[in-house]
């Protein structure tokens, strides 16, 4: 997997300084999403029209939750749901949330539905679902809808400062 120039969003700017292999992958986001429901399902159907082999095991969204009053960041597979008892667990501590999204765009710097764990304005704890590990890369927003970014999921462990944990259910 080779660099590429980046697209300019924070993302792909913190990879290109730190010299991570990563690919980005821009595809054609639909405009008739409104609550930011179903981004992920949309990267994976369009990823695959771009010829990409990929499933929702492999693309990871980035879920912005409160755990006992701090904000952390879980990234999990698309075709999975964040077990929030999980995800407290991990964090250490006793209950997880999901983020009110106005605070999850204010905290990130990013829109939701483009939301990416990497660049954000504000560097939180990060959490990456286990599953990971099973792929040599996998792919997660890149800091815009219509852009996802490939890497290799201890990359993206490193650079974020994260861990892995069981988070999905």
């Amino acid at each position: 997997m080779a660099k590429k120039a980046d697209t300019g969003t924070p993302a792909l700017k913190l990879l290109t300084a730190r010299g991570i292999d990563h690919v980005p992958h821009p595809y054609d986001h639909g405009a008739h999403h409104d609550d930011g429901a179903g981004f992920g399902d949309e990267a994976v159907r369009q990823l695959r029209a771009a010829g990409l082999d990929v499933d929702g095991h492999r693309v990871f969204k980035t879920l912005l939750a409160d755990v006992d009053g701090r904000l952390v960041c879980a990234v999990v597979p698309v075709a999975g749901m964040l077990d929030l008892k999980a995800l407290a667990a991990a964090a250490g501590g006793k209950k997880a949330v999901m983020a009110d999204p106005a605070r999850a765009q204010r905290s990130s710097g990013y829109v939701v539905g483009g939301i990416s764990p990497l660049g954000q304005r504000t560097a939180l704890p990060t959490f990456v679902d286990a599953s990971a590990q099973r792929f040599a890369t996998v792919l997660v927003s890149a800091g815009r809808r219509g852009l996802q970014v490939e890497l290799a999921p201890q990359d993206l462990v490193a650079v974020t400062g994260g861990s892995f944990a069981d988070l999905g259910r």
